[in-house]
């Protein structure tokens, strides 16, 4: 005779099987989407710094000055995702074409002020140490970035379109190709072929360019071609700019961009407050937090999955199983920053070895692998509840939550154990780490019950509007 909890754990089980399946199928194509978008970036690194030492530096100085404000911008355009995942779920197709077409009135005009800033950014550059060579390799490859930056706005607008409904893998495709595409542009305008002049790391700029045009021509190809996306009508009419939609897309989006610009000025903070330790410890901890960001993109892409398949089933008013998903979500990227852990704990050694041979850098690097071990559980845990409240809506208060966190206790705390330690013993490296494992845990254990007041919010308003 089959028992009640037999029964029950079956049930379980299939349900949790199903949610599991569910994000799987929205996020293993943005997990390679991440990865292809990161292979475009190893690209420009391995060609420029083929080219010389100086080309390399140039590149690697643009991106520093150019990364926090790319996301600062772009991430205002992340709230497209939520927008649209709530309207698929509720089966207003032709809205969420409408929306759409709004929105990219204000991809374009974030691509207007995102030209502008690249095209002066180097002015921040005289406030640092560097040499008037690489300060030029700069500038140019700042200028040449920024040829594709309205494209670039457009190109994120879509790109969430489709995977707020759920199409995914057309998006992986793209990126896919883009970076397929990436090799052989570098290669002909960082060296010079077929009757371009060789520019060095600028080149990396004007290929990233070309790459990014050639990118959104193609995306909205799929567009118009692919059945799944016809019910939208996206391109079927002309819509000017909406005061409404471009105020509800500004609430989302603003604190997404701030919330993600937050996080990278803790990392480069991080870097800054690391900087008179010398060149070997800098060395060390680029090392340390480029394994832990590369082997992040695992929950990054489950906590993206999480914003479309949480936002789809409140567009559906499947609030209960929501707030289930979110769970799940969570879950899942919990296990993946596990899985990152063993990693990076069983492989620290072969890992830091791929990115130096001073065996100073790799002892140092070693040692603060432990830490970025440590590190991956709350991130990985605060990723996926970050994303969930995304598919909610909820962006202000997670912003207001890492600006609290990563500023005033992570960077803060860092600072102090790097240099005073625990009973004035400087800890050094570590101590920053220590600082950051902090922030993220502190983060963590927020975000995770606003997760769950939000979710049961939802629930008990939808509740007492029934008849």
């Amino acid at each position: 005779m089959i028992k009640y909890r037999e029964i029950s754990g079956l049930i379980f089980l299939k349900k949790l099987l199903k949610e599991l399946k569910q994000l799987l199928k929205i996020g293993i194509p943005i997990y390679g989407s991440q990865i292809s978008y990161m292979g475009m970036g190893v690209t420009d690194t391995i060609v420029a710094g083929r080219a010389s030492a100086l080309d390399l530096s140039g590149l690697a100085i643009g991106n520093a000055l150019s990364m926090p404000f790319y996301f600062l911008l772009g991430g205002c355009l992340f709230a497209v995702t939520p927008i649209v995942a709530q309207l698929f779920g509720a089966k207003k197709f032709e809205e969420i074409g409408q929306k759409v077409r709004e929105i990219l009135w204000v991809s374009i005009a974030l691509g207007f002020i995102g030209f502008v800033l690249y095209r002066n950014l180097s002015f921040l550059i005289p406030y640092f140490d560097i040499e008037e060579n690489i300060a030029q390799i700069s500038d140019g490859y700042l200028k040449a970035m920024s040829f594709g930056f309205i494209a670039n706005m457009l190109f994120t607008c879509l790109r969430c379109y489709s995977e707020g409904m759920g199409l995914t893998l057309p998006v992986f495709w793209v990126a896919f190709i883009g970076m397929l595409l990436n090799i052989p542009l570098d290669i002909i305008f960082v060296y010079g072929y077929f009757g371009v002049p060789p520019m060095g790391g600028v080149g990396c700029g004007i290929a990233t360019s070309i790459n990014i045009i050639i990118g959104l021509f193609v995306l909205i190809l799929v567009i118009l071609k692919k059945k799944e996306y016809k019910p939208t009508r996206l391109f079927s009419k002309f819509s000017g700019p909406n005061k409404d939609t471009t105020k509800e897309a500004l609430k989302l989006g603003v604190p997404i961009g701030f919330g993600v610009f937050v996080e990278l000025s803790m990392f480069s903070g991080a870097a800054l407050i690391l900087g008179s330790l010398g060149a070997t410890v800098i060395s060390a901890h680029t090392v340390a937090i480029n394994i832990a960001s590369v082997l992040f993109i695992l929950p990054l892409s489950f906590g993206l999955a999480a914003a479309t398949r949480i936002g789809n089933l409140v567009g559906e008013q499947e609030l209960g199983k929501a707030k289930y998903a979110s769970h799940i979500a969570i879950l899942i990227c919990l296990v993946g920053a596990i899985l990152n852990t063993l990693i990076i704990l069983s492989f620290k050694e072969a890992l830091v070895s791929m990115y130096s041979e001073d065996l100073t850098v790799i002892a140092i690097a070693i040692n603060l692998l432990l830490f970025a071990a440590i590190f991956q559980i709350p991130d990985g845990m605060q990723m996926g509840a970050l994303g969930s409240l995304r598919g909610y809506k909820d962006t202000f208060a997670p912003m207001l939550m890492l600006i609290f966190t990563y500023w005033l206790i992570a960077l803060p705390a860092g600072y102090y154990l790097t240099y005073y330690g625990f009973f004035g013993d400087p800890l050094g490296a570590a101590g920053i780490w220590i600082g950051m494992i902090t922030g993220l845990t502190a983060f963590a254990a927020l975000i995770i019950p606003r997760l769950n007041y939000v979710a049961n919010k939802l629930i008990t308003k939808s509740s007492s509007t029934l008849p």
